[in-house]
């Protein structure tokens, strides 16, 4: 074998090697038998958009918990977001995989679908011992009308996501409730959203609930604005803090 063939072949060789130890560490750190999260000590923060993917829309979120002094990623969904939600779970579940590794376990904060997308994560992936709390704003856990009719009018249109978000869907169904205990669980919502409508849908039996308006009288939040408004991302940093979720305090 001549010189430059065999050099060629050690490259080889070593890409492998090292191909395989990536793979075998994110292995481990995904199959690596763990006990329940301690509650006074916080991981990392995965925020999960909404249908469609839109990441920019949690920047604010992402800000404002990165103040406080926490480690926060911003998950990037296949499919623009409007794919299969099992597979947003399988993103998800690579992102919380690269965060354990360097961190003892991860708070999930999931945006309207976002949230039945942690949910499914959270029933697939072993959760009980990866998540220490999660939270969901605006997410329709008992769907959207606006799924259910893009899915009866629209059935080309209305992509699996759109379908699978449909009140009395077969993937809602899966879902349990009340939710699992633990991690801790909050679901922030707005009696004004427009787009999960009924906006009650966001109601998580066994999470503590956040009615906004019942919480702050006059309060403006649409669906859109619940990752910027300061009052929500004040109640979702709170709930990601050292005491964990209470019932939180009235505006």
């Amino acid at each position: 074998m001549s010189p430059r063939r065999r050099a060629m072949f050690v490259v080889l060789a070593a890409i492998a090697v090292l191909v395989a130890g990536v793979g075998g560490v994110r292995w481990l750190v995904r199959h690596e038998p763990r006990g329940v999260p301690a509650q006074n000590d916080p991981g990392a923060v995965l925020l999960v958009p909404g249908y469609g993917g839109n990441a920019t829309a949690l920047d604010t979120l992402a800000v404002e918990l990165r103040a406080t002094g926490r480690t926060v990623h911003v998950v990037r969904l296949p499919d623009g977001g409007t794919g299969d939600l099992n597979g947003q779970a399988d993103a998800l579940d690579d992102a919380v995989t690269e965060a354990l590794r360097h961190a003892p376990s991860v708070d999930l904060v999931g945006y309207s679908a976002g949230g039945v997308v942690a949910r499914l994560w959270f029933e697939r992936f072993d959760g009980e011992h990866k998540a220490r709390r999660i939270v969901t704003l605006g997410s329709p856990h008992h769907g959207a009308q606006l799924a259910a009719t893009g899915a009866a009018a629209l059935p080309g249109v209305c992509p699996t996501a759109c379908q699978q978000l449909a009140p009395g869907s077969a993937l809602l169904d899966t879902l349990p409730e009340p939710v699992p205990h633990p991690p801790q669980w909050l679901s922030i919502w707005s009696e004004q959203d427009q787009t999960v409508v009924p906006p009650d849908s966001a109601r998580l039996a066994g999470a503590v609930d956040a009615d906004i308006q019942h919480l702050c009288p006059g309060r403006q939040v649409s669906h859109a604005q619940l990752p910027t408004d300061a009052y929500v991302t004040g109640l979702v940093a709170d709930a990601l803090g050292p005491a964990g979720i209470t019932q939180p305090t009235p505006c």
